[in-house]
């Protein structure tokens, strides 16, 4: 099968939300090595190719936020619609498994007293910082799982929202710069060859910096490159959509150069960064029949990811020598539970009101 990617994008019948609900489970299990252990280190995808699970799953999320993003704010070409769906797609969800977090998960383990707790500054830095985001992630509650492997964290799973969100706003950011130049320039410049240089530079200094350390507060400033490269290589895909061709002999050559890379790490470091975009895309939407059954059960990908980590937490307080197939099987069942709830009540139901935007918002 030879097609370009846009001969799919109307069509919301694909296997995103399969690949997410699998990639957030994978986040899960790949924190039941850290959590339980104190390190992932033991992990099998991190002993195999120097990569935990958790980290490939995190990069395909940013990369299909990206692609979808992009097709999002490009198709609506309204500003405030597109904030808005976005708010309704974070914020809610997000607002309620932080009021979990805190006055369920912490009341309950807290090391304080109740009085204590709730009175403790730390405890409302959490609300705050956790719902904001803009200010990053805050980890702790006050007395809360300081006696686990993995101290004093009571969701972890939350710092990479700070950069999804702010994603959201460089987009916007580009988008409206590069129109801006547009106009300036009576169309001379070209439009995609820059949102094709953002994600190549990203990445490019990324991959560098891998091996020959250089960005300053290296592991936090190559997180940024990382993580914004990837989300711009989503939209780079949407905005060369007519150009990208899904194809099987393609994607089954890319997966065996990407596999037989692993003996290296190092040179598997590179050939997965620079082909991993391309096995999402074509397992969104080339794969059909049963598999897309899936999408009839809902969206739980975002709720599993919220709920994962404060889950795990408490079995290993409940259970100190709870081992990584037990605290996996546990949390699993737990986590998805509090996804299924978050998804119907909460998250659906936000998202009724995509279209109602609120009067102070309106032009």
């Amino acid at each position: 099968m030879h097609k370009n990617l846009s001969c799919f994008i109307e069509s919301r019948d694909n296997n995103f939300n399969l690949i997410r609900f699998i990639a957030a489970l994978g986040v899960l299990l790949s924190h039941s090595y850290a959590l339980s252990l104190g390190s992932n280190a033991t992990e099998p995808f991190k002993q195999l190719v120097n990569m935990s699970f958790g980290h490939i799953a995190v990069d395909i999320f940013f990369i299909s936020s990206g692609f979808l993003i992009a097709n999002s704010l490009f198709v609506k070409k309204d500003l405030v619609s597109f904030l808005w769906a976005r708010f309704l797609r974070i914020y809610p969800g997000l607002f309620i498994a932080v009021l979990f977090c805190v006055f369920i998960i912490g009341a309950y383990f807290t090391s304080y007293s109740l009085i204590q707790y709730l009175t403790d500054t730390q405890t409302y830095i959490f609300l705050v910082k956790n719902t904001v985001l803009f200010f990053g992630e805050e980890p702790g509650l006050p007395g809360v799982f300081e006696s686990l492997p993995w101290s004093g964290v009571v969701n972890g799973s939350l710092w990479t929202l700070p950069f999804e969100v702010k994603a959201y706003c460089l987009l916007v950011f580009f988008s409206v710069v590069i129109n801006r130049l547009l106009i300036w320039s009576n169309g001379a410049v070209n439009e995609r060859l820059i949102y094709l240089l953002i994600p190549v530079l990203g990445i490019s200094i990324y991959i560098i910096n891998h091996f020959f350390t250089f960005l300053p507060i290296s592991y936090f400033a190559s997180e940024d490159f990382r993580l914004y490269s990837l989300f711009f290589i989503g939209t780079a895909c949407y905005v060369f959509k007519d150009h990208l061709i899904l194809s099987s002999r393609i994607f089954y050559l890319t997966l065996f150069v990407l596999l037989t890379s692993a003996i290296n790490t190092e040179v598997f470091f590179v050939i997965y960064n620079i082909t991993i975009f391309y096995v999402i895309f074509y397992i969104a939407y080339i794969p059909k029949g049963w598999i897309r059954g899936f999408n009839k059960y809902g969206d739980y990908s975002y709720g599993i990811y919220i709920y994962a980590w404060p889950v795990q937490q408490s079995v290993i307080a409940f259970i100190p020598e709870v081992n990584v197939l037990e605290l996996s099987l546990y949390s699993s069942i737990g986590t998805i539970s509090l996804s299924y709830l978050s998804w119907h009540f909460i998250e659906k139901k936000a998202l009724m009101y995509k279209g109602k935007i609120p009067f102070c918002f309106k032009k």
